[in-house]
């Protein structure tokens, strides 16, 4: 090869190698300047369809932020209402008498008219034999318990052993009219306490609901049974419902005239226990305020 052939070979190579060299340059500068989109360069998503304009991994990120538990309702949607506490039984729909028969009750006098009107049977009513029950004095209490094998033949058993033997599904309390009187709040809920704790170590499944106690007359003359001091026991139970987990029901307000005392067409004439229209009432709304 003379050596006019050989330059110009030389020259041929050297213009070839810096061309390639050029394009590299070029290559690495517009990969570096220009990000492919969401789905790779052609801007097209993952399952083949193309990005949206304006869509950035940015934007997607916003999206999916604003989508989290602490969201606002969109403009022009309205908030949902704010759900009753757990501890208060809210309204339901009307559960019928088969709800009602999976309840058994006890209280103080103003329950006894539930059996004594004929409302309930005995079997689902819970006082001592003579009808009535004060809270402070519920361990010593007996309530005759009628067992199904033998109906006709009932047993005196403490509460605790009324429970442990019947273990109803529900059970309501309603008490604390006979202790408004002499009780303050340290002692009310001290007594009811220690009973609910009781119920339930003897009957855990059953479903315990803590009743208001009902509203009395205006005139009302045994002293301290007023409804001011009715309302503030009736906090107290409810202030207990949720600190035990189990449920309150106010079926107090049920009860009310427009002044807020008793309806006069509930009274039974001594201004605190109730008529079979109110005691009708008061299952009523135990129906429409069911233990969900």
């Amino acid at each position: 090869m003379n050596r006019r052939t050989r330059d110009s070979f030389y020259s041929m190579w050297t213009a070839a190698l810096l061309i390639c060299l050029a394009v590299c340059v070029f290559v690495l500068i517009y990969t570096s300047v220009v990000k492919p989109g969401p789905g790779g360069a052609d801007g097209a998503l993952p399952d083949g369809q193309p990005a949206s304009e304006g869509q950035t991994a940015e934007g997607d990120q916003s999206a999916a932020e604003g989508q989290g538990t602490d969201a606002q309702p969109a403009e022009g949607q309205e908030e949902q209402p704010a759900q009753p506490p757990s501890t208060l039984l809210g309204e339901t729909e009307d559960l019928g008498p088969d709800y009602i028969s999976k309840i058994v009750f006890l209280g103080d006098s103003t329950t006894y008219g539930l059996y004594s009107y004929g409302v309930l049977p005995h079997t689902q009513v819970w006082t001592p034999e003579s009808g009535t029950l004060s809270l402070f004095n519920w361990p010593a209490e007996f309530i005759n318990y009628f067992p199904p094998e033998d109906p006709d033949n009932p047993v005196k058993l403490t509460i605790a052993d009324t429970a442990a033997r019947a273990k109803p599904e529900y059970l309501v309390i309603t008490l604390g009219l006979n202790g408004v009187a002499s009780l303050d709040e340290e002692g009310f809920k001290g007594y009811y306490r220690d009973l609910i704790a009781a119920i339930t170590a003897a009957s855990p499944d059953t479903k315990i609901i803590c009743q208001s106690i009902y509203p009395v007359i205006d005139s009302m003359t045994v002293e301290g049974i007023k409804n001011d001091r009715i309302n503030a026991a009736n906090g107290w139970i409810q202030a207990l419902a949720e600190e035990t987990g189990t449920r309150y029901l106010n079926t107090h307000d049920a009860l009310l005239d427009s002044t807020g005392n008793l309806n006069a067409e509930y009274n039974s004439g001594d201004g605190i226990h109730l008529t079979p229209a109110g005691l009708t009432a008061i299952l009523h709304y135990v129906r429409t305020h069911g233990y969900k």
